[in-house]
């Protein structure tokens, strides 16, 4: 999948957390695509966030990081 593809649909989740403040939307954002997103999804993201991340928001940004090395790193 695209990575801009990628990018709107995490940022579009990240919207949806953000009420919730900084920390809650990470960990939210983080949930969602360890949870909703397939695998080939998941590794294209952080790709994607490891070759620079253009366009993410910070709190999903956040969240990738962690989808790929926090909480157990990837799965």
């Amino acid at each position: 999948m695209d990575a801009r593809r990628l990018t709107a649909m995490a940022n579009q989740i990240g919207a949806f957390f953000r009420a919730q403040g900084e920390a809650a939307a990470v960990a939210g954002v983080e949930d969602h695509l360890r949870r909703f997103w397939d695998p080939r999804m998941r590794r294209e993201i952080v790709a994607h966030l490891n070759a620079g991340g253009e366009g993410l928001t910070p709190a999903v940004r956040a969240a990738v990081a962690r989808l790929a090395f926090g909480s157990g790193g990837m799965k």
